[in-house]
């Protein structure tokens, strides 16, 4: 098997990969969803993530800085 093969099954793995948590996501309870969002929150407090700035700019700039974060852990395409 070439490189190029190899790289083609990598990514068609992560294709199909994606697809199974889409429909997981999809699929997934309201319970669960809820369960997964007080986990977050709780992360965040644990973190120290968690600010009392309740204004609108407040929020977005939060936003802005978990995206920034985010897109740094996105593997490179």
């Amino acid at each position: 098997m070439t490189l190029k093969d190899e790289l083609r099954a990598y990514r068609t793995r992560w294709v199909e990969v994606e697809a199974v948590v889409a429909e997981e996501r999809r699929t997934a309870s309201i319970e669960l969803r809820w369960q997964q969002l007080n986990a977050a929150y709780a992360m965040a407090i644990g973190l120290g993530l968690r600010q009392e700035d309740t204004s609108e700019a407040g929020v977005f700039e939060r936003w802005v800085k978990l995206k920034e974060k985010a897109v740094g852990l996105l593997p490179k395409a």
